[in-house]
């Protein structure tokens, strides 16, 4: 019976290839960076209201949306409960800044369409709810962190997404994230003449990178720092009384990364001190490292298998990190990966861009769907 199912599934995302991918080619070219992702927004929305779903738009953030298609009918149990499963798509749409959809966040919100009309579709006979959450500006501020705060995505059972890779395959885990904009604050003066009268905020910031250092040789293995320096105060023959720098910091444990977090603090306490110098801290919303569901990796894989999707691959061991895994403390769920780039491309570079709008990524799209829509029916 479900293999028959699937066929189906299969059959009606085929049906709709060709306006599935004209969409993923035209959210390519708006290539909206995040929370700015409004013409992609209104296309994803307006083709799921063409299909018959409800839509809200502006939820929790501009550029955020829902779909729901309610087919739970009279699903009660003994108590009066509804039994019906609530099943959930997210989708991403935001591209990069200056450089376009060199992710793949393009090929997301047509291939989560293809397997919700499927579904609708195909599985009229069964009992469920179906939810398509918008979730923009997943690359910078974490769209779903925003969407979670406000209560949204919580009432599903299960939550499934996809994206683009060199390979087909699953994660395991990804990174925690922790992302600090840390502004100095200093005392101007003449570099040459009253150096003395100054204090410098460049300085701190220079005296915290040097700690980070230090800090590496003890800290876990799989533990990541990144700094850089935006604004560096002015020109050289002038104390800085002012120095903006941003810090990164990352681990594939959350409650790990807590105890980095508390250890940076304390640098930055250090720096201002020793600079005689004084600080104001922008923290970021954290992102927190996944709670990996084999039993829906294997299923995905399993239905990757069975779709034949291309260049199948075991489990990522090593990942970034993605505000997915905030919505993995919530509820259950994983993102099938599709291979439509060469086996050695990187996120974020010309390749994926170049990649975006080929045949491959077309097909990526279609695999996606499928696989998403055949793990649904499971």
């Amino acid at each position: 019976m479900s293999q028959d199912l699937k066929k189906l599934l299969g059959e009606v995302i085929e049906m709709h290839r060709a306006e599935l991918c004209k969409m993923a080619d035209l959210i390519y070219d708006f290539a909206e960076k995040s929370a700015e992702e409004y013409k992609s927004m209104e296309l994803l929305t307006d083709y799921l209201q063409n299909e018959g779903f409800t839509v809200e738009r502006g939820i929790a953030l501009d550029t955020a949306f829902r779909a729901t298609w309610d087919n739970c009918r009279a699903a009660v149990d003994d108590e009066g409960k509804n039994t019906a499963p609530v099943l959930g798509i997210l989708v991403e749409y935001d591209a990069l800044e200056d450089i376009g959809h060199a992710c793949g966040h393009h090929m997301q919100g047509p291939a989560g369409i293809g397997a919700a009309i499927a579904i609708k579709e195909v599985m009229k006979d069964y009992p469920f709810k179906l939810v398509i959450y918008g979730t923009p500006a997943e690359e910078t501020l974490g769209g779903k962190i925003v969407m979670l705060d406000a209560g949204y995505m919580k009432e599903l059972d299960l939550a499934l997404m996809s994206h683009g890779s060199p390979n087909t395959s699953v994660d395991e885990k990804c990174m925690a994230l922790e992302n600090f904009v840390v502004t100095f604050h200093g005392v101007k003066s003449h570099a040459a003449i009253s150096p003395d009268k100054g204090r410098s905020a460049l300085d701190a910031a220079l005296l915290s990178f040097h700690a980070i250092e230090m800090l590496r040789e003890h800290v876990k293995d799989d533990t990541r720092m990144h700094y850089t320096i935006r604004n560096a105060g002015g020109p050289p023959n002038v104390v800085p009384d002012m120095t903006v720098a941003e810090y990164t910091l990352r681990s594939y444990s959350t409650s790990y990364l807590n105890t980095v977090v508390e250890r940076f603090y304390n640098i930055l306490k250090g720096a201002a001190l020793m600079t005689d110098t004084t600080y104001d801290i922008q923290r970021d919303l954290p992102f927190k490292s996944k709670i990996v569901c084999h039993s829906v990796n294997d299923l995905l894989m399993k239905n990757a298998a069975y779709e034949k999707a291309p260049s199948i691959a075991a489990p990522r061991k090593k990942t970034g990190s993605t505000d997915f895994g905030n919505v993995l403390y919530e509820i259950p769920g994983s993102c099938i990966r599709i291979a439509f780039t060469k086996p050695d491309a990187q996120p974020h570079s010309q390749e994926y861009l170049e990649a975006g709008k080929t045949d491959k990524a077309h097909d990526a799209i279609c695999y996606a769907a499928k696989i998403m829509a055949d793990t649904f029916c499971d």
